[in-house]
């Protein structure tokens, strides 16, 4: 395989629109800053990577407000959201209305970092690697911490643009 890239044009809105036909969960990520304010975003491109060590990634768009703090600091943390936080997931996201008042949330301390209250689970990472991914920074966190809620947990889901929930179970 050369050096050269090459590209194809796909029609940005198509591509979105095809991806979005992989389900996925929905998580916040979130990073304590020197201040020891706590930024929070909606992130859903996550997977784990790697079982030895055990890595993780996420990206984030570069533009995105918690770019520079995620950069920076040594660590993060991923919060996986319950059917029941789809609120805390648009407002993480910044699709809430400001003329209504935020849902109610708290990031509680954890010895992996912010956990965001009721969660279903969540891993405490340490910042391993950065690279470049276009518009995006992909990040990979070497987990240093998990947590899991109670095994009945349900977990907020993404298909098509929507939320979504697992059937009820016979």
């Amino acid at each position: 395989m050369s050096g050269t890239k090459q590209y194809t044009t796909v029609d940005t809105r198509e591509f979105r629109r095809t991806m979005g036909l992989f389900a996925t969960g929905v998580t916040v990520l979130a990073v304590a800053t020197d201040d020891d304010e706590i930024i929070g975003m909606t992130a859903n491109a996550v997977t784990s990577v790697s079982l030895e060590p055990t890595l993780i990634l996420v990206c984030v768009g570069k533009e995105a407000n918690i770019s520079r703090p995620l950069l920076e600091a040594p660590g993060f943390t991923l919060s996986f959201l319950s059917e029941t936080q789809e609120a805390l997931s648009n407002y993480f996201a910044g699709f809430w209305n400001d003329e209504i008042p935020p849902p109610a949330f708290e990031f509680v301390q954890w010895e992996g970092g912010p956990l965001l209250a009721g969660a279903i689970g969540a891993v405490g990472c340490r910042r391993y690697e950065v690279y470049e991914g276009g518009d995006h920074w992909i990040v990979l966190g070497e987990v240093t911490h998990v947590y899991r809620a109670d095994d009945n947990a349900r977990p907020l889901l993404f298909f098509r643009g929507e939320y979504r929930a697992l059937a009820e179970d016979d």
